[in-house]
Parts: C-alpha cells; sequence; structure tokens
C-alpha cells in the first residue's frame, strides 16, 4: 500500500509559491461558505513519526482563518477521560457545524500504538476498527465531513530526520520516548498502520495519502486536498436542499398491536403496603449506591413515558434515596443553539457520569425517535439510522462499567385526562400542564406506534427497556426502586466476580 507514495515526488520553491498564492484565498472563502452550512469539518492528521504532521497543522492553522479552525490532541488521559467511555474524549472534541476541527491521531492514534505493540490482539484491534467505522459513518450521516490525512515517509528517510532531530538542540524536544519507540519498530508500526486504513477506508469516509519526503509537497497537497474536498461538499449542498440522502434501509416491520397493549394497567399498591416497601426500598438503595460509588460502577438511568404518567414522582423517590453528592438529575428539554449545532447525540455524551456516579435523565435520546419523529422535527432518514446509533451509544456506556437502566411509564387516556385535570385545578401543579400536552395528546395513537418500535428496537440485554404500569403512582414508584435494587445487586455481583478472576 505506501509503495505508492514513496515516488520521491518533489515541487520546486517557484512552482509551490505559486501555486499555493493561488489556493490560500480560496481556502479563507470555502471556510467562509462553510460558516453558513450544517456542515462540521473534522481532520484527522495521522501518519508515521517525523513525517512532519505538527508542521501541517501549524500550516493549516495559518491558511484558514483561525477563528473558525481548533486543534485538539490526543496524547494522555485526564482522570475525567479514564472515568468514562474513551469515545467521551471524542464527542466533547467535535467541532460545531460550520467550523473545522483538526484532530492529532484523533480515535485512531491509541488502538495503532496499543496493535503494533502487541498491547491488544488482532481480534480486538479489527473490532476497534469496525467501531471507528460505525461512529465515522454515524458522524458522515449526520452532514460531517471527514477528512482523513496519512502522511507516510520511507524508512531511511525517517531514520535521517530522527538523527537530525537528535543533532538539533532547538528540535530535540520534539524527540518523545514515544517517538523514540515508535521508530524503532518501523515496520510493525506501518503493516498495522496498513492494515487500520484498509479496514476504515470507506467510500464516504476516505483515507488520502500524502508523500511527505518533499515538505514542500507534502504541504501543498495538503492545501490542494483540502480545497478540493471542502468545495465538492459545498457543490453537493448547493445540488440539493436535502443535504446527504441515506438510502440505507432500517425498516422494522412489527405488528399493528403494541407492547402497550399487554400493560396491565389495573395494578395497585395499598397504601399502608406502599409506604413500608418504600422506606426499605430507599434505604436498600442508598446502600448499594453507596457500593456502586467505591466499586466504580456508574449508573445512568433513563425515564421516558407517556405526559402526566408519574415520570417526575418516581425519579423524586429515588433521589430522596441516594445522597445528593452521588448523582445528577439531568432534565432534557429542547436543545439549545449550541446543541443543535452538533450531532444530537453530542450533548448526552457531554453529561454522562463519571465512575461511581448516577446520572438520572427526565426524558433523553429518545427524544429523537419520539417527539422529533411524530412532530417532524427529524426527517425519516434521520430519525430511522438513530435506533442503531443509540444502540452503540449504550453499549458503550455498558462496556466502561456503566448500568443503564430504562423506564417507561405508561398510563391509559382515561387517566392522563383525569391527571391534566387536576393539575389545571392545583395552583402548585399548574405549571406541569402546557398546551404542547393537549396536542401530544392529540396524536396517542401515532406516539405508540413510535413507542413501540422504541423499545423493539432497543431494548438490549445491556440496556433493557422496562415498561412501568403507571395508573396507580404507588404501584409505580415500588416497581420502579424494585427494579434499579435488582439491577443495582446484579451489576455489583458480576462486577465482583469480574475482579476476582483478574
Amino acid at each position: 500500500m505506501f509503495e505508492t507514495v514513496e515516488l520521491g515526488k518533489k515541487v520546486g520553491k517557484s512552482e509551490y509559491n505559486e501555486r499555493l498564492e493561488a489556493v490560500r484565498p480560496e481556502l479563507l472563502r470555502v471556510q467562509r461558505e462553510l460558516e453558513n452550512t450544517n456542515c462540521p469539518v473534522i481532520v484527522i492528521v495521522a501518519g508515521v513519526d517525523a513525517s512532519g504532521k505538527g508542521s501541517v497543522v501549524n500550516r493549516l492553522n495559518e491558511w484558514f482563518d483561525t477563528r473558525g479552525i481548533e486543534t485538539r490532541v490526543f496524547w494522555d488521559e485526564t482522570d475525567e477521560e479514564r472515568e468514562r467511555p474513551r469515545y467521551w474524549r471524542f464527542w466533547r472534541a467535535l467541532p460545531p457545524r460550520g467550523k473545522i476541527g483538526v484532530h492529532f491521531g484523533g480515535w485512531y492514534q491509541y488502538p495503532l500504538n496499543e496493535c503494533y505493540t502487541r498491547n491488544i490482539t488482532d481480534i480486538s484491534f479489527d473490532l476497534e476498527m469496525d467501531r471507528i467505522r460505525r461512529y465515522e459513518q454515524m458522524l458522515a450521516r449526520d452532514n460531517a465531513l471527514i477528512i482523513k490525512l496519512w502522511y507516510h515517509l520511507p524508512e531511511k528517510e525517517q531514520k535521517h530526520r530522527l538523527e537530525e532531530l537528535k543533532r538539533d538542540d532547538r528540535s530535540r524536544w520534539k524527540m518523545t520516548p514515544k517517538l523514540s519507540k515508535h521508530s524503532a519498530h518501523y515496520h510493525a508500526y506501518t503493516q498495522t498502520a496498513e492494515r487500520m486504513i484498509r479496514l476504515t477506508d470507506t467510500g464516504s469516509v476516505p483515507w488520502t495519502m500524502i508523500e511527505a519526503t518533499d515538505t514542500r509537497h507534502r504541504d501543498l497537497t495538503t492545501a490542494e486536498h483540502m480545497l478540493q474536498v471542502i468545495q465538492s461538499r459545498l457543490d453537493r449542498m448547493k445540488q440539493s436542499s436535502a443535504g446527504n440522502v441515506d438510502n440505507e434501509d432500517t425498516a422494522l416491520h412489527v405488528n399493528r398491536e403494541t407492547l402497550l397493549d399487554h400493560v396491565d394497567l389495573s395494578r395497585t399498591l395499598e397504601k399502608t403496603t406502599y409506604r413500608k416497601q418504600l422506606s426499605k426500598l430507599q434505604e436498600q438503595i442508598n446502600e448499594l449506591i453507596w457500593e456502586a460509588y467505591n466499586r466504580k460502577l456508574s449508573t445512568v438511568l433513563v425515564f421516558e413515558g407517556a405526559d402526566a404518567a408519574g415520570k417526575g414522582g418516581s425519579i423524586r423517590r429515588i433521589t430522596n434515596a441516594i445522597d445528593a453528592r452521588l448523582y445528577r438529575a439531568i432534565s432534557v428539554a429542547a436543545p439549545t443553539d449550541e446543541e443543535r449545532a452538533h450531532h444530537y447525540l453530542w450533548r448526552f455524551w457531554r453529561a454522562i457520569p463519571r465512575a461511581g456516579y448516577t446520572s438520572i435523565y427526565d426524558r433523553s435520546w429518545y427524544g429523537r425517535v419520539l417527539v422529533e419523529r411524530v412532530e417532524g422535527f427529524a426527517t425519516d432518514h434521520e430519525w430511522r439510522r438513530s435506533y442503531n446509533e443509540i444502540n452503540e451509544f449504550e453499549e458503550q456506556l455498558a462496556e466502561s462499567n456503566t448500568l443503564v437502566l430504562k423506564f417507561w411509564f405508561q398510563i391509559d387516556q382515561d387517566e392522563q385526562l383525569k391527571r391534566f385535570k387536576l393539575r389545571e385545578q392545583t395552583p402548585r401543579k399548574q405549571h406541569k400542564i402546557t398546551d404542547e400536552d393537549w396536542r401530544n395528546r392529540e396524536k396517542w395513537d401515532e406516539y405508540e406506534s413510535a413507542i413501540n418500535e422504541m423499545i423493539a428496537r432497543t431494548s438490549t440485554s445491556y440496556a433493557p427497556w422496562h415498561i412501568i404500569p403507571g395508573n396507580d403512582k404507588k404501584f409505580a414508584r415500588v416497581e420502579t426502586l424494585k427494579i434499579l435494587k435488582n439491577a443495582l445487586k446484579s451489576a455489583l455481583k458480576a462486577h465482583e466476580k469480574l475482579h476476582e478472576k483478574d
């Protein structure tokens, strides 16, 4: 593969200056046009050591307006990053729509380094490449333009440059231990890199390999390639007001009869029994949450349901049982301008808990396949592809030692109407009833269809849905706490067994 970029290409100084002088104003022009689109640009800068990646990034910051470009480096992980799924750091670093983000190595840096040094197996590496491929496809379907640049040097040229760095006192600081280590294993490193590129080179997110032996050729090729790719995207967006068209067939055939038709809404709990069970469950959950904190087991609780179904009351019974220092309750409303400027999962990735802590979501990322679907705030291909994206998100949470529980609170239409009227008549509850609640009620059947498909597609072994009969609030609250208690006990037991093996 890399022999195609070991051709010894060179660019003379006068030709370089002439071509670059023509390219630079065009780069600024496309950057200005890009600012008025819904397209973020992510530039992955990777390659063999001593190929001049740092110099290239400096050039990019020189050629573009620095107000619209941001450079991110992914070297050592911080404590915050180590206590969350690995992709948390990448989600936080994504540029908003209309801006350019330059990422040194990006999500490729860790698996590449770990594989060639044999710290992870080939199978694990391939699985990680598959995850990267899915991640990039998800971003691309949301209109992101991902430009992946690999800078290559022949082994002889790399050795020559490293020797020069050692002799030059002004450049010796660039000789990090990792740099020396990588250069000592050139063949192992490039073989792993070749495999990485082969596994993640797709039609929508391709790799571009650039020969870096001649610095003028390297820089000019980078500039002209960036211009060509961004201009091409701008032209396509102009031609189609619909933007990227996702032709992926994600249809799932479900029966007209829904899961909600089989929820026994007649279940109730006597008041005295409720109080007794509630007190005991809260005490047990308090102890389990503290144990989870000590064992660095995180918890994510998702509360969804029909309007006035009792989500808030059940959340309060949980938070009343937990030390306030250990949880964060997040009420999800319409996205802000900053949140709309990113992929819809961006704001939820930013809010996931650190190791040992609990996050409680009152409404969640499932708004994409519920209210945004029914109300038309998301296009068909946007909400249809979200099922797989959500499953991937929750799988990464589960893999990072996080317990994920999802609750759907169901009531019938008569009970909902009764609660709506009670809210209107009760001063302290009047803020809970809005015109939107009444409008949503008119689309009851559409929401039931969306709910059924949501549960069918996203109830997994690592993040199951629990449907809570909500006509009787006392029963719903106790049932929710029972599920949480049992899930915490099981997760802690599994965690203990895993560490016994270690």
